[in-house]
């Protein structure tokens, strides 16, 4: 069966995380092309004040204050939009948690807790959304990581969640073009982004913990997410690092191995000591209706690669042209003078 989605403009797009980083950026973006949007997250003020500012510009937005690691929250989040909407064409499973520490350090308890946001709020909002988008046909998006391809030091548990995320939606998506399910299932596989991350990850080093460079800004994730609602993608990188990374750990998993003992560590620990260990959002909601806190190493605003990888059309042309003038300017030189 064909799949065909809408316009971002004439859909209805469930949000989880969209209080925060690469969901608020991607909710302040659909609302902007004319989605009708339903929020999901755990802080209801948060939520209150994100409707309140997007209907105050046009926009229809419900919100649902819910736990994706509760399977029983996320289908309320479907019964919501069916009950206001008659049903959604787009979930976006972006809610997630993060923490950095040693593998020894980082207690059983925590490890099953970021389980249940990363891992468990994926497979709850993929099925729940499966089942309705089987009748009316759309688009499941998951965010992945570049460490659903490789693995971090320090960040090993958040890894973990994300190898699982990615096996489980290759899986699903099998199965669902086995049936010939009129569902596209899209994994997003973003490169450190300037989000609230690290501001919301639980805490186990004696120094406050950053991003490895490059960081990307959250508008480029959140348009390789409006993406993949319009075109049928099996899986999308967000920044060249992201497919260097990926392609290197599968190429050359040892040099990639050596490279992170030998920098990885450094480049995640800042020379600021560690905040509060109480301050996470590991179990509940913390600081929200932030895209990003402003990453001090630089960040990069757009991505060459991703643009070309989801619009390759275009990037042929433009490679083309580059050519044509290229070709236009040896011949130019290599005329006699006169």
């Amino acid at each position: 069966m064909k799949i065909r989605l809408k316009k971002v403009s004439d859909q209805i797009i469930v949000i989880t995380g969209s209080t925060s980083g690469i969901g608020l950026t991607t909710a302040r973006q659909a609302a902007e092309r004319g989605a009708k949007l339903v929020l999901v997250a755990r802080n209801e003020d948060a939520l209150k004040q994100l409707t309140f500012e997007l209907s105050k510009k046009g926009s229809e937005a419900i919100y649902v204050v819910a736990d994706v690691g509760i399977e029983e929250d996320v289908r309320k989040v479907a019964q919501a939009a069916i009950q206001r909407f008659g049903g959604f064409d787009t979930w976006v499973n972006n809610a997630g948690v993060a923490i950095f520490g040693r593998n020894e350090d980082v207690s059983v308890e925590d490890q099953h807790r970021l389980f249940q946001t990363n891992f468990w709020g994926v497979v709850y909002g993929s099925l729940i959304a499966a089942e309705h988008l089987k009748q009316r046909g759309g688009a499941l998006i998951n965010l992945g990581s570049e460490v659903s391809d490789c693995a971090l030091p320090l960040q090993g548990i958040y890894s973990a969640s994300k190898h699982a995320v990615k096996g489980f939606t290759d899986s699903l998506r099998i199965e669902l073009e086995a049936e010939q399910a009129p569902v596209a299932v899209t994994l997003i596989k973003p490169s450190a982004v300037d989000t609230m991350f690290v501001e919301h990850a639980k805490n186990y080093l004696e120094a406050e913990p950053r991003l490895p460079p490059p960081v990307y800004a959250p508008e480029v994730v959140a348009n390789a997410i409006l993406h993949a609602a319009e075109h049928v993608e099996r899986d999308i990188f967000v920044g060249a690092a992201a497919k260097l990374i990926s392609s290197t750990a599968y190429y050359a998993p040892r040099m990639l191995d050596r490279y992170m003992r030998r920098f990885l560590y450094a480049q995640q620990k800042s020379r600021m000591p560690a905040r509060n260990r109480a301050q996470h959002s590991l179990y509940g909601p913390g600081p929200d209706l932030l895209e990003r806190p402003g990453y001090r190493g630089g960040v990069l605003e757009s991505s060459l690669y991703t643009k070309a990888a989801t619009h390759p059309k275009t990037a042929m042309s433009l490679f083309l042209g580059a050519g044509i003038a290229l070709m236009a300017l040896w011949r130019l030189r290599q005329r006699p003078a006169l």
